[in-house]
This record gives C-alpha cells, sequence and structure tokens, in this order.
C-alpha cells in the first residue's frame, strides 16, 4: 500500500542498512487507525505513509478540513502535508531516546478534520538499528576472591548496556580464555541478560595472587558491535562462606510523590563465617535510572526514596542488589518495585477550534469549538468527565475518545444577550477531585431580523392656519433593536394623492431625524385634516420596514368675517321690509341671515342693532338675528325706518359685518310709493310719473322676453338652473331659501317666505312685500299708472325651474 517505495529505498541504502530495513512492517488502516512502521535515524523530509491515499481521502477533503495533526504528548517527529497528501519526518528519530529498551517502540497521534468533525488515529513504530556498541558503566571490575573458594563458586559482573533492541540488542558475553573460570550467562524476568563468572577449579594464591581478564559484550547486528571490561581478580586467603540473601525476590510498593527517606523495604543475606568474614555489606549492582531515586543502606539493607517519583514516568523499578562480605564472597537477589498512582494531574483542556463570533440565525446544534481532555493518571485518576457551567444557550457532546465538541443547545438572540462567557470544567473521577477549567468568550454577530418599532401607535399633530412654510409639524421616532447598519433607520412618506395633489405638496419629512415639517401655509377653510403613513426603514440587507400612521389637524384662526347672505346690499338699489300700521308688537319684520367660514367659537355670530332711525321700534334678536318690532306701530312713526345692523363673531379678535336694512312704514301701497324715492337719494324728484311709468312698461316687456327665451335654453340643453338668478344688471333681485332655524344659528325660520319684486326704475320703485306662507307681488296698471299688491299662496320660491314673471296691465 503505502510502502513500494519505501522498500526502493532500503533497497538503496546499502547492504549496511539492509538487514534493519527487511523490519519495515506494512501500515495498516481499521476504522480510521493507520499504521507506519519506519526505522529510526531517518533524515529530515523522508517519506513515512500516504496519509490522504491509506484514509481514502482526496486532497481537497484535506485542504477544506483543514486536516493537522494533534499532539499526542509532544509529537515533533512528523509533520502532515496536507498538499500533497503525504506524512513525513519533520525532526530526527532516536529510537533509543523515545522509548529507551521498551519494545515495540511507537508513538500515536491523531489526524483531526473539520466540516464534519473525523479523527484518524495514526501510529508509527520506530524499528531499531545497530547504531549503538554495547558498553559497560565502568572501566574495570575489581574482584577479591578467597582461595578457598570451592568449585561452582559465581562471581557476579557488572552488565554491559545497549540501547538497542532486538537482535540489535546485546547478544552474548565472551570471557577471556583461562583455566580458572568460566562464564554463566543469565537472564532476567525482563529479558536482559547479565554475566557470571564460575571458579572451575580451585585458586592457589601462592601461583597466581592476581588474574587479568577480559569479558567482551556482542551483540546481534550487522555488522556486529563489541565492548570490553578488564576483570582484575585479586586472591585473597580463606574466606570460605558467601552471603545468602533471604529472598531470592523482594517485593515493595511506594506512592508517587512520596516524601524524600520514605521508607520503601528492607533486605537482608547472612554470613555462616564470623569475624569480619561474615559482616556483610549492600549496594545496587546494576547502575541504571532507577538508583538515583532510591537509595540503600549498605550496612542495614534499608531501602528508602531518595529523588521525585512519577507514576506517569515510572510505573515500576526493578534493580539487582548484591551483599558481600569482607572476604569478598558475594550474593545477588532482585528488588521489584511498584508505583502506586497519586491523583496529582487535573485534567489538561487543550483548544483544538473555536468560532467566534457566530451569527445570532445560526441553527440549533452549530459547532462552535472542538475540545480535547486528557489526563495522566491511571485508572478513576485518569478517567474525565466534561462538563459546563449553567447559564448559556450551549451544550457539550462527545463522539470522540478525549474529544468534545461545544455546540448551540437554542435559538440565539443578539438582541437578548449579545455574548457569552462558556466556561467549560472537566473533573476526573480521583479521590480527591481535580478539575481544571477553560472559559471561552463568544461573541454574537447581527443579523437583520428586526424591523423598526415607532415609540408611538399613531401619531397625532396640531398646526394652526396660516402656519409659516418650513415649520416643524410633529417628530416621529422609530427604534431598531438591531446594531450598527442594521439598525440605521431612515423615514420617508408615502407618497398619495390629497385633494388632487400629491402628498410632498403640503408636508416633508427628515429622513434622518424624522421631523415633519409643513411645506406651505394651510388653510382650514380649505383643508382640515391631514392623514398619511410615514414608513421606517433600516438599513439591512434586505431591509425591513414599519409603517405608523400621522394625523395633522388644522386648527382654525378668525381669519374670516361674518358674511351677510341676507338682506343682500346693492349699490344701485334698496330692498325695503314693510311693516303695517297695524303690527303688533314683536311683529317679525324681517331676519339677517349671516355665515362665518370659521369654526367653533370663531363662526359663533352675535346680531346687533348699531343705528336706528327710531330705536324705541325696532330690536335685534342677539343670536338669531330677527328684526322686530318692540312697541305698537303708530300713524306718527316715519314711513321710512333706516336700520344698521353688525354682526359680530366670537373670536379673539373678533371680527364684524355691518349690514343696512330698509323698512317702509305703511298700510298701503300708494303711502309708500310717495316715500319710494326716499329710500334711494335725500333729493326730491317732480318728474313726470307718467313718463316713468312707460318706461317701466317697457323694461317689464322686455325682461319677459328674455325671461321667456332663458326658459327655453334651459329646457334644451338641461342646464342646471341656478337658485339665485345673476345679472349684469345693477339690480340684483335675490331670492334666499328658506333656511332652518333650530339651534339659533342666525338662519330663517322655515315659516317665513320673503319675496323681492322691483319696478323697471330701481331708484324709485324698490319694494319689499311680507307676507307670511304666501307670496307678495308687484303689479303696475297701466291704465291707472299705478302700483298693486296682489298674494299668491305659491311661492315663486317652490319653482327654482321657474323664472320671475312681472305683470302688467
Amino acid at each position: 500500500m503505502a510502502y513500494s517505495r519505501c522498500f526502493k529505498w532500503l533497497f538503496g541504502c546499502g547492504q549496511k542498512w539492509l538487514l534493519p530495513f527487511l523490519l519495515f512492517h506494512l501500515s495498516y488502516m481499521v476504522d480510521g487507525h493507520i499504521r507506519y512502521s519506519v526505522p529510526e535515524e531517518m533524515r529530515k523530509g523522508s517519506l513515512i505513509g500516504n496519509v490522504a491515499q491509506d484514509l481514502g481521502l482526496d486532497l481537497k477533503r484535506l485542504r477544506s478540513g483543514r486536516a493537522r495533526i494533534v499532539n499526542e504528548g509532544e509529537n515533533r517527529y512528523t509533520e502532515l502535508q496536507t498538499d500533497k497528501g503525504t506524512l513525513v519526518v519533520n525532526e530526527r528519530i532516536d529510537r533509543e531516546q523515545l522509548c529507551g529498551d521498551v519494545t515495540p517502540c511507537s508513538f500515536s497521534f491523531e489526524v483531526i478534520l473539520e466540516n464534519p468533525v473525523e479523527l484518524h488515529q495514526v501510529t508509527v513504530e520506530i524499528t531499531d538499528i545497530n547504531d549503538h556498541s554495547p558498553t559497560f558503566k565502568r572501566n574495570s571490575i575489581l574482584l577479591e576472591i578467597s582461595e578457598s573458594a570451592s568449585s561452582g563458586a559465581r562471581f557476579s559482573l557488572a552488565r554491559a548496556e545497549d540501547p538497542d533492541v532486538g537482535v540489535n540488542g546485546l547478544k552474548e558475553y565472551i570471557l577471556t580464555q583461562n583455566e580458572h573460570f568460566v562464564l554463566k550467562q543469565n537472564a532476567n524476568a525482563d529479558g536482559k541478560k547479565y554475566p557470571e563468572m564460575m571458579l572451575q577449579t580451585p585458586l592457589d594464591r601462592e601461583k597466581h595472587p592476581n588474574l587479568s581478564l577480559k569479558l567482551i559484550a556482542v551483540d546481534g547486528g550487522t555488522p556486529q558491535k563489541s565492548g570490553t571490561v578488564n576483570i582484575d581478580i585479586t586472591i585473597l586467603d580463606n574466606n570460605d562462606n558467601a552471603p545468602v540473601f533471604s529472598q531470592l525476590v523482594y517485593k515493595a510498593t511506594v506512592m508517587e510523590n512520596s516524601p524524600i527517606d520514605t521508607y520503601v523495604t528492607t533486605v537482608n543475606a547472612s554470613d555462616a563465617d564470623h569475624g569480619l568474614n561474615s559482616i556483610v555489606t549492600y549496594y545496587f549492582s546494576d547502575q541504571n535510572s532507577g538508583v538515583d531515586i532510591f537509595s540503600i543502606d549498605e550496612n542495614t539493607g534499608v531501602i528508602a526514596v531518595r529523588g521525585p517519583i512519577d507514576y506517569e514516568k515510572d510505573k515500576k523499578f526493578e534493580f539487582r542488589i548484591e551483599a558481600k562480605d569482607h572476604g569478598g564472597l558475594t550474593d545477588s537477589s532482585r528488588l521489584v518495585i511498584e508505583v502506586t498512582d497519586v491523583n496529582d494531574n487535573a485534567p489538561i483542556i487543550s483548544v483544538m477550534s473555536f468560532s467566534s463570533p457566530v451569527s445570532e440565525d445560526s441553527p440549533v446544534g452549530t459547532t462552535i469549538g472542538i475540545i480535547n481532555i486528557k489526563d495522566l493518571d491511571s485508572g478513576d485518576n485518569g478517567h474525565v468527565s466534561c462538563r459546563q457551567e449553567r447559564g448559556a444557550p450551549f451544550k457539550i457532546t462527545s463522539n470522540l475518545r478525549s474529544y468534545y465538541t461545544l455546540v448551540t443547545d437554542s435559538v440565539l438572540d443578539r438582541e437578548t444577550v449579545s455574548d457569552f462567557n462558556i466556561t467549560v470544567i472537566a473533573t476526573d473521577a480521583g479521590s480527591p477531585h481535580l478539575s481544571s477549567r477553560k472559559t471561552f468568550h463568544l461573541k454574537v454577530s447581527d443579523v437583520n431580523d428586526n424591523a423598526p418599532v415607532f415609540t408611538q401607535r399613531a401619531y397625532n399633530a396640531f398646526v394652526t392656519e396660516n402656519n409659516s412654510p418650513g415649520v416643524s409639524v410633529v417628530r416621529v421616532t422609530a427604534e431598531d433593536p438591531d446594531e450598527n447598519q442594521n439598525a440605521r433607520v431612515s423615514y420617508m412618506l408615502e407618497n398619495i394623492n390629497f385633494s388632487g395633489s400629491t402628498l410632498s405638496e403640503y408636508v416633508s419629512i427628515n429622513a434622518e431625524s424624522g421631523v415633519i415639517h409643513a411645506v406651505r401655509s394651510f388653510d382650514y377653510e380649505q383643508i382640515k385634516q391631514l392623514t398619511f403613513t410615514v414608513k421606517a426603514q433600516d438599513g439591512g440587507s434586505p431591509p425591513l420596514s414599519t409603517n405608523v400612521t400621522v394625523k395633522v389637524t388644522i386648527q382654525d384662526q378668525n381669519d374670516n368675517p361674518p358674511q351677510v347672505l341676507y338682506p343682500v346690499q346693492t349699490g344701485g338699489s334698496l330692498v325695503a321690509e314693510i311693516v303695517p300700521r297695524s303690527a303688533d308688537v314683536s311683529y317679525l319684520v324681517t331676519k339677517v341671515v349671516a355665515v362665518d367660514v370659521d369654526s367653533g367659537q370663531n363662526a359663533w355670530l352675535s346680531y346687533k342693532l348699531q343705528k336706528a332711525t327710531d330705536r324705541a321700534l325696532f330690536e335685534v334678536g342677539l343670536q338669531n338675528g330677527e328684526i322686530r318690532t318692540i312697541r305698537q306701530v303708530t300713524d306718527k312713526d316715519a314711513v321710512k325706518q333706516r336700520l344698521t345692523v353688525i354682526v359680530e363673531d366670537n373670536g379673539q379678535p373678533s371680527r364684524s359685518a355691518t349690514v343696512i336694512v330698509n323698512v317702509a312704514v305703511a298700510d298701503s301701497f300708494p303711502e309708500v310709493l310717495s316715500e319710494f324715492t326716499d329710500f334711494t337719494h335725500d333729493k326730491e324728484y317732480n318728474d313726470n310719473m307718467t313718463f316713468y311709468l312707460v318706461l317701466a312698461l317697457a323694461v317689464v316687456s322686455f325682461l319677459f322676453i328674455t325671461c321667456l327665451v332663458v326658459i327655453i335654453s334651459v329646457k334644451i340643453y338641461r342646464w342646471r338652473q341656478a337658485r339665485f338668478y345673476h345679472s349684469n344688471l345693477p339690480v340684483i333681485p335675490y331670492y334666499p331659501p328658506r333656511y332652518s332655524d333650530t339651534l339659533g344659528t342666525g338662519t330663517l325660520q322655515h315659516v317665513y317666505n320673503y319675496d323681492t319684486c322691483r319696478t323697471t326704475d330701481s331708484r324709485k320703485s324698490d319694494f319689499k312685500v311680507i307676507g307670511p306662507g304666501t307670496q307678495n307681488i308687484l303689479i303696475m296698471d297701466p291704465s291707472s299708472g299705478t302700483m298693486q299688491r296682489i298674494q299668491s299662496e305659491k311661492s315663486i320660491l317652490d319653482e327654482p325651474d321657474s323664472p320671475l314673471e312681472v305683470r302688467c296691465r
């Protein structure tokens, strides 16, 4: 699979490296776990394997998943090249430094990919090459052997150390040939060999007081390597009993982190000799890494703690202990010390990835971060549980060993909470529990999910008419709980047509401040209220908006004086109201009708009699404008009566209008006619009455013909006939409609009808004939040259389509 290139490299390395590399194992991948085997001492950049091919991943997936190596402890030896999908050597690997004498030697790590999260375990086994020679701790071995030593006596020798393992490790010892000793090779329970010399023939001090031998240690590599140590033997005189240990193997346990001088155990050896030859001393025979952690009392055999003990580094220690008497005889025993784990390592929290900020519209279950939690202790002390402090809408899930995923547990809302402090707590199961915590600061980014909200449901504003253009009417305000551009609110008018004009001709709005201004001056009599819609829109994408209704009420000012509808004031003629001399008290002479286009109290009208020919004869109703007699009319009262009535509104300041009412006090028409010209001119006319009657007849005839033509034209074209007849003549007859006065607002009551008829000479013949419920008509008699009054039960005002008829006899 990943090894065709490796075998080519092996055979290209020469004969020297051929044998170690033949031990190169094929990799395999089972359930996301691949294994490689490489020799130690490979150069930096050397290929270990094709991870992408062995995991069945393409290079795009490696890059998009941000594939990387998760360090297991301190992995500095390998590098993942994501562009090629290969695993290469990052640093020279020394198997002996990495694993010591542990075999097989390997280290593991994980390759993690994101989106989605994948975890693949990779194990790299480091095979040994014969790069070390066996070495002895000392340059020479000094032995003192009594000449009385019997055949078969054994003498321990220093053991050689070879960091290589397997066939490259220590193979055998060779002792130079001599006549007294032969070499015996033994092995400990861990497989390590140690040499012993056995006396084959007795010694003779007198012949050979000293012996010099060489001990050669040879490994099994190709080519072989060896180490040598000199054995200098001094022959002593007659100590024929060697010390003997009470046990072949001593076992003890010690807690990690035990303080200095903590007692471990005691070894004991006895010697059958007497005197100095029976005194035994103890020492460690193996000068390995463990002797600096423990000490042995050479006199008592008490073993105690000498240095720091770390279970995570060394779980067991094994020594050979020597007992030696003064005669040089020795015995050896094995000491095994097991270390008991203590919960002295809190869990370690490592952040693999963390995403901040996260969008507030992220769905539930969105991955925020990936963390790795490990505990260097073992058993329950290394069993870790992970949880999150309450108060944040997140949860922790775990689908992979020692890897945890932090995901959202509910919908996020930036407007409610804009950031979170997420605290992850990892606790082991030791006693007492140890825990670690790590806090993540997560910010929530905004999305435009809130439309602007007006501070009021509707806005009502008031502006007085005749305002200045540009005046501020009202300010609308909308708030958006989003932030930045999503919360930037602008205002605009929903354009509508109002009274035939666009809304923009009346009001405008400031897009930033929301202040609504009047574009022009308002006239209450033309427009009383503006109702329109203002839209508030945020700056999001897409933008969100909200509408509100604004109602602007125009307030009235007293800017219009009252207008008199009746009696009509003309420049060239006068209208006279006739009061018979038999009229009783409170006789209704006429009614002044006026209106005011203002509203409210500005349109409340009151009527006052300002001037009168005889103030004791007439009065004016304050509220209704009715002119009535206040006493009985007598013969002494003048025929011609002139009243000046002033009409005032109730505004501040008030406005008024004045109307002149002419009243003729007479019982007969000739009496009125004799005074007729006095209503219009102070100068008496003494012209011939016949001339005027003839002239009047001609004018009336002309008017009659004209009226017939007008009536025919109206009937043909069906034009709308106005109630009031308009003419370019100086004299304009006026026919007021029937007004209903139910609230005293200054209109006529319906029971009174007022009709006016004039002669051809308006200067001399303006009369007013009054009759309740009837129509008074003046008719000229050509035979007598006089005017006559007749009554008609049918009013010409009841026929709006009928023209005024003037008959001459």
